[in-house]
């Protein structure tokens, strides 16, 4: 106990600086001296630029921003031109009138695509506003967030009036090193001498992940230490061990596992902490406090530690494990900046294939939030000559949720084709009439939290479901399967009055991306813009299923 606790005094100061929380004043106004250009909203109501003058104690041009009364999902974003370091926003409601927002959401993204929901420590997403149009009520982050966008979603407004919105941001410049890893690159760090041993080490960074797999750092040494840090389903492990080349089985080499969702194309960060055998490990807000094994007290590594993956030796550009594949920010070793060093092409740093600029992939993504009432409806497009087919991908943790209930035409009975989650695994079934039905099954625990594609393909007389790499599973027909005008998604609307939606068990919860209905990508976006299909209880552009291992919420 003693041990421990002299291990977090000693590092405390690290601790603060990976957080985000400031020594130095970071309150300084972002958003006041913006142009006209960084504010945008999903709909106006009047003034063609009420989004501009959505900034704090502003007074003309409308007295802030309100949307139409029929836009269904508004929002108000600023543009903070280059990412930030944002530790609290102020709202106010709209000048001279009775407009108000009393609770908000508050998202977040570095590239204006791919949203992520900020929390507030008790795990939960909505903050008070205001309860009059020009009282300023402002919020501080309980851990500062860095970001270029930020976007601003009323959930409650006044009674007696409509949305009605006025804008701060606060916070202060924020300093980054970015380096991309393609999945074939990596940095190596090489020491001055033949190897490195240390009886303190700090290493910290931020990551922002494509894949569920892929190293991050490793290091070893001739006498069996080793330090390896990497993704393995969406975790984050670190196995560590020091001076015991006894350690040979896998049952007896320390790993410490933390966080899972970790592929959400968001940016987390990490800090590993050892003084002798006394580690702190901490991802985002949650710190694993561990010893490790071994008999000695220093780490020793020979000649290099890599980053982004572990080189095969003599074989340059060949590696043991799967390598990173994204990007990794403000890297540092006991204190030197790997990423600066790489960039300035220093000679201690060997820079395989990787690039300095972090590169965005553009998934829009959609959350279905109700496992009673979220649902998609979308009209199916020209046939193919197959007949059908259907792709997306999903993640959940739920073990049970319909993914698509497709109505056929038919003669007398209603007929079907279902494609959902039941107990973990994924059903397709062929359903003819209430008591005759085909089905076929694929995967064991698909609500592992993991992104799944599923494919689901008519062709002549048969239905093939692909799940994955698995092999396929095929249905067969005894005649032609025909669709008819729409495909429902996740769940079936409450007020449907006819049969051309079955849902024969709860609503889809969780995310759902890269939807193609006869090899036509769907445009999410369109959906949310009410400009195709319809929907209910869905969030767009963000995943909004939570990481289960965050013990903090």
């Amino acid at each position: 106990m003693g041990r421990e606790s002299e291990s977090k005094q000693i590092f405390s100061p690290a601790l603060s600086w990976i957080s985000g929380l400031h020594t130095d004043s970071c309150d300084g106004s972002l958003a006041s001296l913006l142009p006209a250009t960084s504010f945008q909203s999903s709909s106006h109501f009047l003034d063609s630029r009420a989004a501009y003058f959505a900034k704090l104690n502003k007074r003309d041009g409308g007295g802030g921003w309100s949307p139409e009364s029929t836009d269904r999902s508004p929002w108000l974003q600023v543009d903070l031109q280059d990412r930030m370091e944002v530790t609290a926003v102020a709202t106010q409601g709209r000048h001279g009138s009775t407009d108000w927002v009393s609770a908000y959401m508050l998202l977040y993204s570095d590239t204006g695509r791919v949203w992520k929901q900020y929390m507030l420590e008790d795990n939960v997403g909505r903050i008070m506003g205001n309860a009059n149009p020009d009282s300023v009520v402002q919020h501080k982050l309980s851990q500062s967030i860095r970001t270029r966008f930020l976007r601003f979603v009323p959930l409650e407004w006044s009674p007696s009036g409509r949305v009605g919105l006025r804008v701060a941001v606060y916070g202060c410049a924020y300093r980054s090193y970015v380096a991309d890893f393609d999945g074939r690159s990596s940095l190596l760090y090489r020491f001055n001498q033949k190897s490195m041993s240390t009886v303190k080490d700090v290493i910290s960074l931020r990551f922002k992940s494509r894949q569920t797999e892929g190293v991050l750092l490793h290091g070893e040494g001739q006498r069996g230490d080793y330090i390896t840090l990497e993704l393995h389903r969406g975790r984050l492990a670190l196995h560590l061990n020091l001076d015991d080349s006894r350690v040979r089985s896998s049952s007896a080499r320390m790993v410490v596992t933390l966080g899972s969702l970790l592929d959400d194309l968001h940016w987390h960060s990490v800090l590993i902490e050892r003084f002798n055998k006394q580690v702190n490990f901490t991802l985002d807000r949650h710190t694993q406090h561990f010893r490790t094994k071994g008999d000695g007290d220093s780490l020793e590594v020979d000649y290099e530690l890599s980053f982004g993956g572990i080189p095969l030796p003599g074989k340059p550009g060949t590696f043991i494990r799967r390598n990173f594949h994204g990007c990794m920010e403000n890297l540092y070793y006991n204190g030197v900046n790997v990423i600066d060093l790489a960039k300035r092409r220093k000679p201690q740093i060997y820079s395989g294939n990787v690039t300095f600029s972090c590169s965005e992939p553009q998934l829009v993504a959609a959350t279905f939030q109700s496992s009673s009432s979220s649902f998609l409806s979308l009209p199916a497009p020209a046939p193919i000559l197959e007949g059908l087919s259907v792709r997306l991908q999903f993640r959940t943790w739920n073990p049970d949720g319909l993914l698509l209930s497709s109505p056929l035409i038919s003669g007398q009975e209603p007929r079907y084709l279902i494609l959902q989650i039941s107990s973990g695994r994924l059903h397709l079934t062929h359903q003819t009439s209430a008591l005759k039905m085909s089905e076929v099954s694929a995967g064991q625990r698909v609500n592992d939290g993991l992104w799944h594609s599923v494919s689901v393909s008519a062709r002549g007389l048969q239905i093939i479901m692909t799940l994955d790499s698995e092999p396929a599973s095929t249905i067969q027909l005894k005649s032609y399967l025909e669709p008819k005008d729409k495909h429902y998604f996740g769940g079936c609307p409450a007020s449907q009055n006819d049969s051309s939606c079955l849902n024969p068990t709860m609503a889809f919860q969780g995310c759902v991306r890269l939807i193609l209905v006869n090899n036509q990508p769907v445009d999410l976006l369109s959906v949310q813009q009410g400009h195709l299909g319809s929907y209910n209880q869905l969030q767009f552009d963000l995943c909004g299923i939570r990481d289960r291992c965050d013990f903090l919420h």
